[in-house]
């Protein structure tokens, strides 16, 4: 009896020790944290008593906070009030205003075109229109904020815009009921050929699954059997729709989970497992995904998925090493910050983030200066590894693939270097001010308008219009150099056409010319058999 009352009392103490040590820990840390606030608000307080200037103490705090913040990670960030709406706006996939793509040419609002169904579209507003009045007033010379906060508001408000349009003499005026504009994350998706689909998916929002499913179920009625997922410069979003999309093209379900991303932190609440469940068309559809150093977040889970379960190839150049998982904390005064909460891991347990340890300016120059060698990787068992990278086999097949940041490609493929010309006419927007001469002096005549495939069939550029965009270019700064001119000559032409064709048949014009010209996407229309061999599809 006495020994086991001596067990009892032995275990209670200890079970009180156990706890007085918790509850101890717990004071250490809230001490340590009010200690290190006590010392912020000393500085705060005396930096307004005595700085010799008068102190702005919200922008004080702004600035500690960033300071803060940029010690833990890289994407751990703060979200200034004024900055927080326009970030909600990109991930909830709507904003409203009256729906036009603009540029700003020769000092003067120029609409490159208007979004279909919006407000713009349905009042008559026409690509290559130039704005120039807002209410009554001029807004030649605007910067782009200007004219985003003249021309967004609320839903049902007005605005009125006087617009010059060439061949006109008046200036023709407009007044536009502002609404919900859609902003879609599916910039386009078009068949390459009688099997052959492509889909652009620039950002993961809140509609993007359901933009997804709509674009496939529409290439599917016109034919689809392989498809291209191009989310090259996608830099991620909710990883819900990461998922999703997944999901999309992996099999699972009740009786078997084929688990497609998974996160690790430091507090196992934050711990998730995420598996395919929902059945699709599109399991069985061979798949080549395209990414460039500019892919991050979603779309490595995406790209990470498919690799890892042999489902399909991914092309293009090793991804951007984004693997943390952010949590967004309001604040009061209506900002917000976002705080990195755990870690993204690939199937096969492959972290997807980049190493940040040599500073957040590196670290942002590393994806970007890589010196990575074209080549393949989807043999079974491929033994020519990249020593510098953490070897792991997928899932099913068991071939190599790389761990260390970021998703290397089972084909890399470097995208096209243009030469230092053709660079001086994409920042000087050439292309576009050119085209926008050209058409309205010579307007397609309606047999080239008819049709898409007819315009790409019959319409180029000749001789003597190329010397005049090259004269052109030279009266506006961007001298010609001949050398570099014929090297690049057909990228030259193939992005003025596809200029044109984007203002007669939009989206899908632009995507259709240029994509004849992308050596990326090529190379991952010739890979689809071998996408579909390893899928073990044939």
């Amino acid at each position: 009896m006495k020994k086991t009352l001596k067990k009892i009392l032995v275990a209670f103490v200890i079970l009180i020790a156990f706890g007085l040590g918790t509850q101890y820990n717990i004071l250490i840390s809230s001490n340590n944290i009010y200690e290190a606030f006590g010392k912020f608000r000393d500085v705060l307080i005396q930096a307004d008593k005595y700085y010799v200037d008068d102190v702005d103490s919200k922008k004080l705090t702004d600035s500690a906070i960033e300071g803060m913040l940029n010690s833990l990670d890289p994407h751990s960030i703060y979200i200034k009030a004024d900055q927080l709406k326009k970030v909600n706006e990109d991930f909830k996939g709507k904003f409203e205003g009256i729906g036009v793509e603009f540029a700003i040419m020769n000092d003067t609002i120029t609409v490159v075109q208007p979004v279909g169904g919006g407000p713009s579209a349905l009042v008559g507003i026409l690509s290559n229109d130039k704005i120039v009045k807002i209410d009554g007033k001029t807004s030649v010379g605007f910067v782009n904020d200007q004219v985003m906060k003249s021309l967004k508001g609320s839903k049902g408000t007005k605005v009125a815009v006087s617009i010059f349009r060439a061949g006109v003499k008046e200036l023709i005026e407009f007044e536009i009921i502002r609404d919900v504009i859609p902003l879609y994350s599916v910039d386009v998706h078009l068949m390459l050929n009688n099997e052959v689909g492509y889909i652009s998916v620039s950002r993961f929002s809140e509609t993007t699954t359901e933009e997804m499913i709509s674009a496939l179920n529409d290439l599917k009625s016109k034919g689809l059997k392989q498809l291209i997922l191009d989310l090259r410069f996608n830099p991620g979003g909710f990883l819900d729709q990461a998922v999703k999309m997944s999901d999309l093209f992996l099999d699972g379900g009740k009786d078997f989970k084929r688990k497609i991303v998974y996160t690790k932190s430091r507090k196992t609440d934050f711990d998730e497992e995420y598996f395919a469940e929902t059945n699709s068309d599109f399991e069985k559809t061979p798949i080549v995904i395209l990414i460039s150093n500019n892919s991050a977040s979603a779309s490595e889970i995406v790209s990470g998925a498919i690799q890892d379960w042999d489902r399909g190839l991914i092309v293009g150049e090793t991804s951007f090493g984004k693997g943390l998982v952010q949590r967004q904390f309001p604040l009061s005064d209506g900002s917000a910050f976002r705080l990195t909460i755990a870690r993204y891991y690939t199937p096969t347990g492959r972290l997807i983030q980049r190493p940040y340890d040599s500073g957040k300016e590196k670290y942002q120059k590393e994806a970007f200066e890589r010196q990575e060698v074209e080549g393949e990787n989807i043999e079974h068992k491929n033994d020519k590894a990249d020593s510098t990278k953490s070897v792991y086999y997928t899932l099913r097949e068991k071939r190599k693939i790389y761990g260390g940041g970021g998703i290397t490609p089972d084909f890399v493929v470097k995208s096209s270097s243009s030469t230092e010309y053709t660079v001086s006419l994409l920042r000087k927007n050439i292309f576009y001010e050119f085209v926008a001469n050209y058409l309205t002096e010579k307007p397609l005549s309606d047999n080239l308008k008819s049709t898409l495939e007819n315009f790409n069939k019959r319409f180029n550029f000749s001789d003597e219009e190329m010397n005049e965009f090259t004269k052109y270019a030279n009266d506006k700064g961007v001298k010609t150099n001949s050398e570099q001119y014929e090297k690049d000559k057909n990228y030259i032409k193939g992005r003025l056409k596809a200029h044109i064709a984007r203002k007669y048949f939009g989206n899908v014009g632009w995507y259709k010319v240029i994509l004849e010209y992308d050596n990326q996407l090529q190379k991952a229309l010739n890979l689809l058999p071998e996408a579909s061999k390893i899928a073990k599809l044939n």
